[in-house]
């Protein structure tokens, strides 16, 4: 299998979830081994997605430097990384991915309009090769080896209109898709009114994530999956392990993971060259290791 990248480029609008304020997006290709890169084209900074540029993971994946810096990328990342593009240029007028509604199947559309395009250079993969976890208190996340990617996550609110949830995932293009890309982020009232008081979350509302008080749902169209959480959870998952450059053969697990979590296990798999095996694959090994899964 070959490196990719996408076959035009294409540009969209949308609402920044953290300043409210519209932002232009555009994808372009880039050619192979170039990797995924960001550039803010108000301040002429050019990022790449990796783990050594993350500089916050509160709310969200940040990546930048000491200056500036680009928010909230989980969930484009996410999607690119699931329609196995190897190489791209974000263009970005502000300091934040537009989180249009929340999910990544906005993204989906954004790349099936660019189309993908193989290029000359042969795919590399990432292999786990032993098991690696991260702890805070209860919540974990770790990767362990496996013939196929999986993603396993257990959240656990003690809101009733959310509670004990639980999801396994076989990853594929077209699993992800189906099942994953539509999970929208979610929040609670009185969390978004305390970061409305600091600045923060103006661009949030029911029309880009769940929104939920003490006792329920406040969206009118309620859910899209009856376990819509967790699925989203696997979606940040992936958006954040995209940044380690390379699909991933092995399997995620997490209990009441984070951006942080997810982070801090991404240097731990980088930290050691025996956690993992970067191998570039034949055409024969492609089509037995991730012809379906990108297909």
């Amino acid at each position: 299998m070959r490196q990719t990248t996408i076959n035009r480029a294409v540009d969209s609008v949308g609402i920044g979830l953290h300043k409210g304020e519209p932002i232009k997006i555009s994808l372009e290709p880039l050619e192979a081994n170039s990797g995924i890169v960001f550039y803010r084209s108000d301040v002429g900074l050019s990022i790449k997605a990796s783990p050594q540029n993350v500089v916050n993971t509160q709310m969200a994946t940040v990546i930048g430097d000491e200056k500036n810096h680009i928010s909230t990328i989980e969930h484009l990342l996410s999607a690119v990384y699931s329609y196995g593009i190897d190489n791209l240029l974000i263009t970005l007028d502000s300091a934040e991915v537009p989180v249009m509604d929340g999910s990544g199947i906005s993204f989906c559309m954004l790349l099936d309009e660019a189309g993908v395009r193989k290029l000359d250079i042969n795919k590399s993969v990432l292999i786990i090769k032993r098991e690696i976890e991260v702890v805070q208190g209860k919540k974990f996340a770790k990767v362990k080896p496996s013939s196929k990617p999986m993603y396993d996550f257990v959240i656990d609110f003690t809101h009733p209109a959310i509670g004990v949830q639980k999801y396994s995932f076989e990853f594929s293009k077209k699993a992800y898709i189906e099942e994953i890309s539509r999970a929208r982020t979610f929040g609670f009232l009185k969390d978004v009114q305390y970061l409305r008081s600091r600045g923060l979350a103006l661009g949030g509302s029911m029309e880009n994530a769940i929104v939920l008080d003490d006792k329920k749902i406040l969206n009118p169209e309620g859910l899209r999956f009856k376990d819509e959480f967790v699925r989203h959870k696997i979606l940040d998952a992936i958006g954040d392990l995209a940044l380690l450059g390379s699909p991933i053969i092995g399997a995620y697990e997490s209990f009441a993971g984070s951006h942080s979590l997810n982070h801090l296990l991404t240097k731990e798999i980088l930290k050691d060259s025996k956690n993992y095996e970067i191998k570039e694959l034949s055409i024969e090994q492609s089509m037995e290791m991730l012809s379906e899964v990108f297909a």
